[in-house]
This record gives structure tokens, C-alpha cells and sequence, in this order.
């Protein structure tokens, strides 16, 4: 099982804590980026297809498709792919936000 990461402004002191990263924000921040792709439904395929609804963010590495998913002020991200952390680490620092755990 991978661990799954939250990007987050809950911690900070700043008073950004209570703003948290609206949807808009990121929309905007994402936009900037060559390698994201907004998507209101993420599709899994296997064995079985399921579809997710909600606001993703699709990094493309390589042959991968990475969703980064907004949700209640935070975006979280499985990080079940090694390219995962120093990105998670980059968008955070950009957003000035905290990454957690869980």
C-alpha cells in the first residue's frame, strides 16, 4: 500500500491557515505548469474501470499520469511513485504550504 501526502496550509502562521488553497488557486497555479492537466473525473483501469469525480490536477511523467487532487483546501497525492516527493515538495513550497503525511 502507498502512502498518500497532504499539501496543506493548516500549520502555517502566517493566517493563511484558515484560507487553506482554494480550487482557483491551484486552477491558476496549475495553469502554469506544461506537464499538469485540470480533470473533473479521474478514470482508473484494470481490472475494473472506475471513475472519480472531483477537481485533478494530472501530472504527466513519462509514460504515467500522477493525479494531484484538490479537495477541502488541501491536495493530496499517492506517493506511490518516487517522482512523486520532490514535486509534492516544489508545488508546496510554490503554494506556501506544509506536506503531511497521511
Amino acid at each position: 500500500m502507498s502512502k498518500r501526502y497532504r499539501i496543506t496550509r493548516e500549520f502555517k502562521e502566517n493566517g493563511t491557515s484558515e484560507q487553506g488553497i482554494s480550487l482557483e488557486e491551484c486552477k491558476r497555479y496549475f495553469s502554469t505548469k506544461p506537464d499538469f492537466a485540470y480533470t473533473p473525473v479521474f478514470t482508473v483501469t484494470g481490472a475494473t474501470t472506475m471513475s472519480i469525480e472531483g477537481d485533478f490536477f494530472m501530472w504527466s511523467f513519462g509514460d504515467s499520469k500522477i493525479p494531484f487532487r484538490h479537495y477541502h483546501g488541501d491536495i493530496y497525492v499517492s506517493g506511490s511513485n518516487e517522482a512523486v516527493i520532490p514535486k509534492m515538495m516544489e508545488i508546496a513550497g510554490e503554494l506556501d504550504a506544509d506536506v503531511l503525511e497521511g
